[in-house]
């Protein structure tokens, strides 16, 4: 159940899915890329927000490892969140994959106008961790869409002939997300590490 293969082979099952959230992940940073006025002032609330607990996480005594804590623990909670929370029709997964492709975005493209090159951001600042966060953010947030999807269904069929083949389908599909969710979580603390020495000595070096 909770064999690598077996995660993969799940993906397969939510396929429309990861198209969509990869859609919406694209969207989320076209816009961030062109944001002006009270969007804009809205990305920048986000971005100050990570500053502040930027700035505070490199007080602490153990730089690194505090980075790790909370990089680990803020993603692997929020998607494991964004799959279950899909169960009300998708909404926070698109709202999800929208802000994390606006912020993004407006990062990349800020930065770059203050100076910064495309290599520097991209391949040096986020493409270390990023290769594996990203992908896997997305698919938890794909997940959660699946989980709206046949929340969805299961409404819409309620008193229906057909309520033992939806039970059939819930079954199944929980069984999937509870392997996603693991697998989700793992690759994440690999992220994490990545992100807190690799990326981070390479930010700072």
């Amino acid at each position: 159940m909770l064999k690598f293969s077996t995660f993969l082979k799940d993906l397969g099952s939510i396929r429309n899915a990861l198209i969509w959230s990869v859609a919406l992940f694209v969207i989320g940073i076209s816009v961030g890329w062109v944001s002006t006025g009270p969007l804009e002032e809205l990305l920048l609330n986000q971005i100050g927000g990570l500053r502040e607990v930027s700035e505070r996480l490199e007080q602490g005594g153990n730089v690194q490892l505090n980075f790790f804590l909370f990089i680990f623990f803020n993603n692997a909670i929020k998607s494991v969140l964004v799959i279950y929370a899909g169960i009300f029709f998708g909404i926070l997964p698109i709202i999800f994959l929208l802000i994390n492709g606006m912020v993004i975005g407006f990062l990349v493209h800020t930065t770059m106008n203050y100076g910064a090159s495309f290599y520097d951001i991209v391949i040096k600042g986020l493409l270390p961790h990023g290769i594996i966060e990203i992908p896997v953010i997305i698919i938890a947030c794909a997940f959660g869409l699946k989980f709206g999807g046949l929340a969805s269904k299961s409404l819409m069929q309620l008193g229906g002939s057909k309520r033992h083949l939806l039970g059939k389908q819930w079954e199944v599909f929980l069984r999937r997300t509870l392997t996603a969710s693991c697998w989700i979580i793992i690759l994440l603390f690999v992220a994490a590490i990545i992100e807190s020495t690799i990326t981070y000595s390479i930010v700072r070096g």
